[in-house]
């Protein structure tokens, strides 16, 4: 890997470890009550127009806003190709364990999954 492409991992990294608990808690309630079985947050620079906003970059002094959405909404939005769908699902770790990224970069689009911060694992679980 390039220095630069580490050191926005290693942002990223600290970004969701530092929102952990908030995100396991939305991913939870998301699955509880009924809106997906694959919970996707958006980690961005920028604004995106895609998901909803749940953690501003700028409220906390972090690299990253965090936008909550779902597979169903990036299939819906050609974000994933439907094609793709099936393979998604067998990719995907579980949301109790860990906090699945799309992760977008001014230079590229990937999905990283990211064990959530130690204790934030143990949050209540749908």
């Amino acid at each position: 890997m390039n220095e630069a492409f580490e050191i926005q991992l290693n942002a990223l990294k600290a970004d969701i470890d530092f929102f952990s608990y908030s995100i396991k808690e939305v991913a939870v309630d998301m699955v509880k009550e009924g809106f997906t079985q694959y919970p996707v947050f958006i980690a961005s620079e920028h604004e995106v127009k895609i998901g909803e906003l749940i953690l501003s970059r700028a409220d906390y002094a972090r690299d990253n806003d965090i936008y909550a959405s779902t597979m169903e909404e990036l299939v819906e939005n050609k974000v994933i190709d439907v094609k793709k769908e099936n393979d998604f699902k067998e990719n995907y770790k579980g949301y109790k364990t860990h906090c699945c990224v799309l992760w977008l970069t001014p230079t590229s689009a990937q999905f990283v999954y990211i064990p959530y911060k130690k204790g934030a694992e143990n949050l209540a679980d749908a």
